[in-house]
Order: C-alpha cells, then sequence, then structure tokens
C-alpha cells in the first residue's frame, strides 16, 4: 500500500507551493561561529556503539521531550523558551555539536535544554526510564543513500521498539525528511512494528508541522521551497510486530 501524497520521484524533494519567510531563531540560537564537525557519522562504528552515556538526570515530574540527531538543537531552542516545566534534551553522536549547543543553552539561560552525546540507536535503555517521555521526534536524519550503508538509517525496528518502551502511553513519536524514499522507509518500519497509531490514518503523511518549532533543515527546506515528508504517531499498547522488521544494529556493525 502506497502512502498518501505520493510524489512524482522518490529521491528529490519536491517544491512547496508558497515558502514561508525565514526564521529570525537562527539569527537567535545557531551557534556563531558555526562549529567545524563531520556532518555524517557511521553510527554502527564500535566506537560509537557504546559512547559511555549515563542515565540523564530529570524531574520527577514534567513532560520530557527527546530530539534524536538534534545536531544543533535549534527545534529544541524554538519550543524550550516557552515551556519552562518542559525538559528538553537533544541526544546526539557527534560531540562537538553536544559541547556547542550545552553552551549556547547556557549562554540563553535555558536551564530546562540540554544535549547529551550518546547513540540514539543503542543508548535508548542508557538513557532514559520507560515510560518517562512524552514526545520524541527524528528531524531530517542522515539519508545514507547508498544501497550498502542503509542499514545505518536511524528507523529500525529496534529504535521502534525502544521508542514504544521510553514514551509514556498516548506519547508522540514526530518524523520528518525532505527525502521521500527515506521517509517511506521509516514509515514502512513504524508501521510494522504494531506499536504506534498513526494520527492522520495508516501510511498517511502529515501536512504541516504542529509543534511551532523547526530544525536548521527545516528552515533551509522551506526558504528553498522545498517539499518537506512529515509523520506523527501516538504510541499504544501491543508487542508484536509484522514479520520481516529490519535487522537490529547489533547485526549490522561497521569495523
Amino acid at each position: 500500500m502506497l502512502p498518501r501524497h505520493q510524489p512524482a520521484s522518490p529521491h528529490r524533494p519536491c517544491p512547496a507551493l508558497n515558502p514561508p519567510a525565514p526564521s529570525d531563531s537562527i539569527a537567535r540560537f545557531s551557534p556563531t561561529p558555526v562549529p567545524r564537525i563531520r556532518h555524517h557519522v557511521n553510527p554502527l562504528r564500535v566506537q560509537f556503539l557504546e559512547t559511555g552515556a549515563e542515565p540523564v538526570a530529570l524531574p520527577a515530574a514534567g513532560d520530557v521531550e527527546v530530539e534524536l540527531g538534534c545536531a544543533d538543537a535549534l527545534f529544541l531552542f524554538e519550543r524550550a523558551p516557552a515551556r519552562p516545566r518542559v525538559s528538553f534534551v537533544g541526544v546526539e553522536i557527534r560531540e562537538e555539536l553536544v559541547r556547542d549547543v550545552n553552551e549556547r543553552a547556557a549562554a540563553a539561560g535555558l536551564a530546562n535544554l540540554r544535549a547529551v552525546f550518546a547513540n540514539a540507536n543503542t543508548e535508548l535503555d542508557t538513557l532514559f526510564a520507560d515510560g518517562r517521555l512524552a514526545r520524541v521526534y527524528v528531524n531530517f536524519p542522515d539519508p545514507w543513500f547508498k544501497r550498502r550503508h542503509r542499514k545505518r538509517r536511524v528507523m529500525n525496528a529496534d529504535l521502534a521498539r525502544a521508542i514504544h518502551r521510553k514514551l509514556a502511553p498516548a506519547g508522540e513519536l514526530f518524523f520528518q525528511s525532505d527525502i521521500f524514499d527515506l521517509a517511506l522507509d521509516a514509515m514502512a518500519v513504524i508501521e510494522a512494528s504494531g506499536r504506534f497509531e498513526n494520527v492522520r490514518g495508516p501510511w498517511s503523511f502529515l501536512v504541516d508541522n504542529p509543534y511551532g518549532a523547526r530544525s536548521l533543515r527545516e528552515v533551509r527546506c522551506e526558504e528553498k521551497g522545498m517539499r518537506i515528508w512529515r509523520m506523527l504517531y501516538r504510541r499504544v499498547d501491543g508487542e508484536a510486530g509484522a514479520p520481516g522488521e529490519e535487522e537490529s544494529a547489533a547485526e549490522g556493525v561497521d569495523e
């Protein structure tokens, strides 16, 4: 079954009709100067499977929202100021970005926002207690276009199960990408897991971002009029996944 709103090409973003004006959040919250970092890091390299991450210290009460692969965390910086009672955590595998996000959060006086150095695919159980998260965001993950590299894509069956464990009842999972086949691949994994309900109906994309915050990649895509493929799921009770779920990260280690 094909999802609704299929584009003409599965590999190239489609133009939007009315791109919005640029966000001033880039000037307020983006690093200056931008730190020199690697754009792509293989999460299956042995040295990244266990980063030494520790449990994230969180308040006893209050919602927790987590962005997996937060990069510069502009999305979280846009959400955090108006929600001081919500804890925002970015999980990032590039340590230089983690330091930069934490320095900028401290400079902005955002005590409710932090980044942690960890592998989202293998260390969620270390970072968070089961049922503790209100929302999980996956914004524009690395596409890993080459077929032999697709096992490195962040959304796989193991991650879907881990996110389900960490989310509170009816907690939300939001995914977006400007690459249709990457979004479709992620949708297939989530739909097959049997653990989430698509708020728009099975195999359906959202038209808009409902969270009032945008990642830097999202801002750039919208400025260029590029189509973005978004999906929103809610956690439901369920344990049985469909046959043929993707291989686990442990089975796909890159030496």
